[in-house]
């Protein structure tokens, strides 16, 4: 996992990997079913990832890693941490199991505070793993893991450990902090999760809001029957032409049954194909949600 430092490599902002990030819960949903996300509806402790100067080192290390892991529902997977000199801030071993090695910056030592954010990221790698989910790339799968460790309740902590001042610049991950509020609010929306009380950084939650707006846009783009009207009045000039803008998360497709829209499920990204005929309720055959839509 890969970790900003100094004012010479600023953090990048914004939402460059959101194709990536939609794809990732996609391939969550297919791999795991909603029964299988929503087994994870609680989110890793704030107090399951104190670790102080007064801990041991190792024995520190072990007892968080040890809870994430059970955090992540791998029950039979031991992660064995050392420390050692290097660029990353943690790397990971992976093999077949039970016991996974993982490699820790030395940084962590003293700066402990965010060890537990590095660590969850290792962890997901290996429920991935386990779970032979991956993406093409090494860059997409790198995005994979860090939008599956939010997603499932662990990765709050990549994004709580964001922060930037006239010195320094950290963050840990290959999201950007909006990027991680964004997945951490779609599963605040599905599982009825606020996170906002557990952030000790103040410039993460102000990332995790810009994110959340995003999301919260999401559930208001047409055909959604909650879309809002210049949303509306821009679907209707594309429902007349046959065509969507480039910029639309829908598109029209000719039918021999007539004109229809398809269009990504908010819960999920699987795309819906529907009849373009008005005021329709449509169910995700992939996350089962039921969406009130006006085609």
């Amino acid at each position: 996992m890969t970790q900003s430092g100094r004012r010479s490599s600023p953090v990048e902002h914004g939402f460059p990997h959101l194709d990536t990030v939609r794809a990732a819960i996609t391939a969550l949903f297919q791999r795991l079913s909603r029964d299988g996300v929503e087994a994870y509806g609680t989110s890793f402790a704030p107090a399951d990832a104190a670790f102080t100067a007064a801990d041991d080192l190792y024995l520190g290390a072990q007892c968080v890693a040890s809870a994430i892991v059970r955090a992540l529902r791998l029950p039979d997977a031991r992660m064995v941490i050392s420390f050692r000199s290097m660029e990353e801030a943690a790397t990971v071993e992976l093999a077949s199991g039970p016991e996974y090695f993982v490699e820790v910056n030395d940084r962590f030592r003293t700066h402990r505070r965010d060890l537990a954010a590095a660590l969850a990221h290792e962890v997901t790698h290996v429920l991935l793993h386990r779970l032979e989910l991956s993406f093409p790339t090494t860059a997409e799968n790198e995005i994979l893991t860090d939008t599956a460790a939010a997603y499932l309740g662990a990765g709050w902590l990549l994004l709580d450990a964001y922060r930037e001042d006239e010195l320094t610049h950290q963050k840990l991950g290959y999201l950007t902090p909006e990027e991680f509020g964004y997945v951490l609010a779609r599963r605040a929306l599905l599982l009825g999760e606020d996170l906002s009380a557990w952030f000790t950084s103040p410039q993460a939650y102000e990332a995790y809001v810009r994110g959340r707006a995003l999301a919260h846009r999401e559930l208001r783009r047409a055909p959604l029957a909650s879309a809002d009207r210049t949303q509306r009045r821009r679907y209707a000039r594309g429902r007349r032409a046959g065509t969507a803008a480039p910029e639309a998360s829908y598109r029209f497709e000719q039918h021999p049954a007539g004109l229809r829209v398809s269009f990504p499920c908010p819960v999920c990204g699987q795309r819906l194909r529907l009849p373009v005929r008005g005021p329709v309720r449509a169910r995700c055959g992939l996350c089962h949600t039921v969406l009130d839509c006006d085609t």
